[in-house]
């Protein structure tokens, strides 16, 4: 067979953001398997596809990972092309890398296309570089939301912040209160935090600090990136 999977990035929310090789994918599909934050703007170039939503929300999966990854294969054995559609790029905080090893293990041919990730774009939106010269050289990113099946916790922000200039947070909107007092005990209380939304609707940006965060109940709703650091002070 000729068909393929793709496993494809779609960007950070706007449609424009995809890669050219990202857009061929999508013209080329026979079946569209999209998640949630996915534009309607960007599965119109999915012309001849049928588009099969299988987002995920806190607490509501439309479908289980198994299930996808079924589906996958299913529609490949039938020699139809595939699009495996996910927000940012497939690997950051995706299950891209988890459905590829799926692909390997039953003989499926596909390609990996990267997208622009939200962990970078999100921050530039509003001005804010990661990495600048004089005033941070490291980057550290950590998802603000661990999977309690894991059995043991990864993430230590103390140890976090001592080995670099900025941390990024992805999916930390509903623990930012306790992530800001742990890195509260080895970074000053007034370290400055940015709270951000871009290329989706409403566009967010909250300009803090790690005490103001603590001591109070920022409620925000999720997707959200957080940027801890002084290139949080550079913003527009």
């Amino acid at each position: 067979m000729s068909n393929k999977v793709y496993i494809v990035g779609a960007g950070p929310g706007d449609p424009e953001l995809i890669t050219l090789k990202g857009l061929k994918a999508l013209a080329r599909a026979d079946i569209v398997l999209y998640d949630r934050l996915i534009s309607s703007d960007l599965l119109k170039f999915a012309r001849r596809a049928r588009l099969i939503y299988v987002g995920k929300s806190p607490g509501s999966h439309t479908f289980s990972q198994k299930e996808i990854i079924e589906m996958m294969i299913s529609y490949y054995e039938k020699g139809l092309n595939v699009v495996r559609l996910h927000g940012g790029d497939p690997f950051l905080y995706g299950r891209g890398f988890e459905e590829v090893i799926e692909l390997r293990k039953r003989g499926v041919r596909y390609e990996i296309i990267p997208g622009v990730s939200s962990i970078y774009s999100v921050p530039e939106r509003f001005e804010i570089p990661l990495v600048l010269r004089g005033v941070a050289s490291s980057i550290g990113v950590a998802t603000g939301t661990e999977d309690p099946t894991k059995g043991r916790r990864f993430i230590d922000f103390r140890k976090l912040a001592e080995a670099v200039d900025t941390i990024v947070i992805v999916m930390g909107s509903r623990n930012i209160r306790d992530i800001a007092r742990e890195l509260m005990e080895v970074l000053p209380s007034e370290t400055p935090v940015a709270i951000l939304r871009a290329y989706l609707k409403p566009e967010l940006k909250i300009i803090t600090n790690l005490k103001d965060i603590a001591s109070n109940n920022i409620n925000v709703e999720p997707p959200v990136i957080i940027v801890i650091g002084k290139v949080v002070e550079l913003s527009s």
